[in-house]
């Protein structure tokens, strides 16, 4: 299939329901208002909705190997932070940390104060985890047992701690080997990058801010609203790789939702790159007069308006790149080409 440069349109579909696949994963709040750094200063690529639970989760546990990274790669590795009912695997795990009824009966609380424990509430189901994961950790240090605690705790999660016991140490399961090796792999995935350094306030500046919260995130084509970051879809040309479609297994962002969550709510930009130029070009900014947080938009040959970009100060943009890419910051002669450059806006 044909991929185009980057992102042209998209409408946020429901999440995808397949599971036994590692599914690249990975509330809005005012603007002037939103909680910029991540949760414990580590923590990225997360869907807002898990964000403070997961760095309660960690911090409510006293072995200091219970990260808020790891807590997330391993909510990755189980459902790729889906919450929907259908998120039940073959072994009846149920929900975004995959619990079983018998394991939930003795983890499971009712975190978010709502009157159930249910393991498809998120706040339930982190803590849950984040609780079990704790306890494992403590039998892994107790055990005697040689190696990486977390890869004893995470082995335990996967086939039980009896299996572990059994083994003395990672049971030689093809699954949990994966599992333990995807995590432990996937912990740098989480970990937030060094805080960008925005200068000022006021419109611009906040939404950069705002759209550094989600660094790391992958690319999903048609992904993303004004609340967060969703599932995408593929359109016949759009959001596939190699041939296959990811983007309705990918939560994400593609490049004009990215725009649109950082401005949400206080500058409602319409969905589409070629919608918020038009909704901004009357006030176009000279490449020498850029700001942070001024919109930088691509064409193609046809004049049609294919990507936008956030300007991110000394010469880079931040942005949703295209399909097999994170949200990242690059910068602008390499972000997409040159020739393509139409102009920028302030929105």
């Amino acid at each position: 299939m044909k991929v185009l440069k980057a992102c042209t349109l998209a409408v946020a579909t429901t999440m995808a329901t397949a599971f036994g696949l590692l599914v690249l994963a990975l509330t809005d709040a005012d603007a002037e208002a939103f909680e910029f750094t991540p949760a414990g200063g580590e923590l990225a690529a997360v869907p807002d909705a898990f964000r403070e639970w997961i760095a309660k989760a960690s911090e409510e546990c006293h072995h200091p190997e219970l990260s808020p990274a790891l807590l997330a790669a391993q909510l990755q590795q189980e459902s790729g932070f889906r919450t929907d009912r259908n998120t039940v695997s073959s072994a009846d795990a149920q929900g975004p940390a995959q619990f079983i009824p018998s394991t939930w009966a003795t983890w499971g609380r009712d975190e978010d104060g709502n009157g159930v424990a249910d393991p498809f509430d998120i706040g339930d189901a982190v803590m849950a985890q984040g609780r079990y994961m704790c306890s494992l950790l403590s039998d892994a240090k107790t055990s005697g047992y040689g190696g990486d605690v977390r890869a004893l705790a995470l082995a335990g999660y996967n086939a039980g701690w009896g299996a572990v016991e059994d083994y003395k140490g990672v049971p030689p399961y093809t699954e949990t080997q994966n599992y333990v090796r995807i995590i432990l792999a996937s912990i740098k995935d989480f970990q937030g990058p060094a805080p960008l350094d925005v200068h000022g306030s006021g419109t611009g500046p906040n939404a950069l801010r705002k759209a550094a919260t989600q660094l790391g995130l992958p690319y999903a084509y048609g992904g993303g609203t004004p609340n967060g970051p969703s599932t995408g879809f593929c359109d016949g040309v759009n959001g596939y790789t190699s041939g296959t479609c990811v983007a309705d297994d990918t939560v994400g962002w593609d490049c004009s939702s990215l725009v649109q969550y950082a401005l949400w709510p206080a500058t409602q930009l319409p969905r589409t790159a070629a919608a918020q130029y038009g909704a901004t070009s009357s006030r176009p900014v000279a490449r020498a007069d850029l700001q942070p947080g001024d919109l930088m938009f691509w064409r193609d040959s046809s004049g049609f308006i294919y990507h936008v970009a956030l300007y991110a100060d000394d010469g880079n943009v931040l942005h949703a790149p295209r399909t097999g890419q994170n949200v990242k910051i690059e910068a602008i002669d390499t972000a997409m080409p040159a020739a393509d450059y139409l102009g920028a806006t302030r929105p």
